[in-house]
């Protein structure tokens, strides 16, 4: 008679054991990760990852996971660059005139894009509609381009199709899109594609 004597198992690494007892079974072994958790709960676990952290705890030698760093804050709004974005549209939330300094017109085409359909496909008479109705000196074609060149809209099907292209605008553009869509209410109009 054979006496119930416990035999250690010792292994250093359980993905290792698991591919080689895969093998051992060949076609009719379970998925890898099946495996693992099936002796994981042989072991008294409730799963492999429950093992890993009874482990880890357990033994200070082992090196417990990375901790993943804080989320960093966003960096503070220019507020003096958002006012002066902000000047350059009416009361009523449109672009009065085309700023001379690149920077605020790239703050500009953020507003405009907000006020554009998200997610919609428009034709080119289309969304030339929609930025008149945001601008008041009558350039559609300009404000389309830059638009596309700064990567607010996608130009489709050889320019005949347009579509806004969904992102998380910087922080001074979002403090400006909020400022123009305050102004825009005053017009009634929705917030459309907004942030």
């Amino acid at each position: 008679m054979m006496t119930n004597l416990p035999i250690p198992l010792t292994s250093t690494d359980l993905g290792q054991f698991t591919r080689a007892l895969s093998r051992q079974l060949g076609e009719t072994a379970p998925s890898h990760l099946t495996l693992m958790n099936m002796l994981a709960r042989a072991a008294g676990f409730q799963n492999v990852q429950h093992m890993r952290v009874a482990i880890v705890v357990a033994d200070p030698m082992v090196e417990p996971p990375p901790v993943p760093p804080p989320p960093v804050p966003p960096p503070p709004v220019d507020a003096r660059k958002v006012s002066r974005a902000l000047q350059q549209f009416d009361t009523l939330g449109r672009l009065a005139h085309w700023p001379a300094k690149r920077n605020m017109q790239t703050l500009a085409l953020w507003a405009i894009w907000a006020a554009l359909p998200a997610g919609q496909k428009l034709q080119e008479g289309q969304i030339s509609a929609l930025i008149d109705g945001e601008h008041l000196f009558g350039d559609a074609a300009i404000l389309r381009r830059d638009m596309v060149g700064c990567g607010l809209l996608s130009r489709q099907d050889g320019g005949v199709d347009y579509l806004r292209i969904e992102q998380m605008p910087p922080p001074e553009a979002k403090a400006l899109i909020q400022a123009v869509a305050a102004r825009r209410k005053a017009r009634g109009l929705p917030a459309r594609g907004a942030i």
